[in-house]
């Protein structure tokens, strides 16, 4: 086996100096990390299957190493003193081990810092409903969805539970008392710790992801019955996020579970991330908020017509993408170029930010 020169720790304090988001470690690469979204090379040699296989085993125990050895691929979080904390892929490729490790910021943000609009602060001190952030990987759910746990730790007296897998951001109990628990080594399922977690008198209930037909109708009974649920989706928008929720039930069940979500919603927050003007991220949102209006549609099943809803419905603190594009571009935080990339309508967004021919 090759001497390994590079030493993890090296490489992770070399990513968090370029407040980098995530590290990749590949077999005949050097190191590469993503920095404002771009991909950029580490000025360092290209490193030899047995250093890459070496750096990776040295992050993982010995009941990690066995499942990665049976399953070839596996997903952990892991905290390295004085550095922080990282959720880990490691998964095999044609040439040997690989990785990516993303870093999880131990920072909190506030509403202010990461534009969320004031009402949902109502939304999430409620008694009970079901409010989903969605977006693509690497689009900032997690850091939005910390934000309001955050909050509700701060000013509220709650039992929260958080079902992850990984745990990624770990929340110390302030006003509130939270648990955590991960998938794989705390519980052996999103669905189970979701069955168990009802009847350990929570107030709030945290899934990580609705992956799967039984987590997610879990998720919309405890809503239902009592329970504030957070849920995160890969979906790109709250039409897209709906259909998503109840597309996974068998048809004959979807008039039923219409009416479920129509009663629990109380609101979806779509996100992506785009460059800020002199560097760095800003979050861009669509924000749907569960009002009779919306239920209506909803339990029609007319979806469809959630666009013009949201569209309309700013004065209630709701916005489509393409309006908080123009928010963004006014106040000359985002390039309007970059933002013609992210909404379905560009020809429109030109129109709106006087671009048209």
């Amino acid at each position: 086996m090759a001497t390994v020169n590079i030493e993890i720790y090296d490489l992770l304090n070399f990513m968090r100096e370029l407040d980098s988001s995530d590290l990749h470690l590949s077999p005949n690469s050097p190191p590469i990390v993503r920095i404002d979204g771009e991909l950029r090379r580490a000025d360092l040699p290209s490193m030899a299957p047995e250093e890459v296989h070496t750096l990776i085993y040295d992050i993982m125990n010995e009941e990690q190493r066995k499942k990665y050895e049976e399953e070839l691929e596996i997903d952990f979080s892991c905290e390295f003193r004085g550095i922080g904390r990282f959720r880990v892929n490691v998964f095999r490729d044609i040439f040997g081990d690989s990785a990516v490790l993303r870093s999880i910021s131990d920072k909190t943000y506030s509403f202010d810092d990461l534009g969320l609009p004031e009402v949902l602060k109502d939304l999430i001190t409620r008694e009970k409903g079901l409010i989903l952030v969605t977006g693509p990987t690497g689009s900032g759910k997690s850091t939005t969805l910390n934000t309001l746990i955050d909050y509700i730790n701060t000013h509220q007296r709650k039992h929260i539970i958080t079902i992850e897998d990984p745990v990624e951001f770990v929340h110390y109990s302030k006003r509130s008392l939270i648990r955590h628990r991960e998938v794989g080594s705390s519980t052996h399922s999103f669905a189970k710790a979701l069955r168990s977690a009802l009847r350990e008198d929570p107030d709030v209930i945290v899934v990580g992801e609705m992956r799967d037909l039984e987590t997610t109708s879990l998720a919309i009974t405890a809503a239902e019955t009592g329970h504030l649920v957070f849920g995160t989706l890969h979906t790109i928008n709250a039409t897209k996020t709906l259909d998503r929720v109840i597309d996974q039930f068998p048809p004959t069940q979807q008039t039923q579970v219409r009416v479920m979500v129509s009663e629990s919603i109380l609101g979806v927050i779509s996100q992506v991330l785009m460059k800020r003007k002199g560097g760095g991220r800003i979050a861009v949102f669509e924000i749907l908020i569960g009002t009779p209006a919306v239920a209506n549609q909803i339990r029609e099943n007319k979806t469809f017509q959630l666009p013009s809803i949201i569209q309309t419905s700013g004065q209630l603190g709701m916005m489509t993408m393409e309006q908080s594009l123009i928010k963004l571009c006014e106040a000359g935080l985002i390039e309007k170029r970059d933002a013609l990339e992210v909404v379905e309508n560009p020809e429109e967004l030109k129109h709106s930010l006087g671009m048209a021919k």
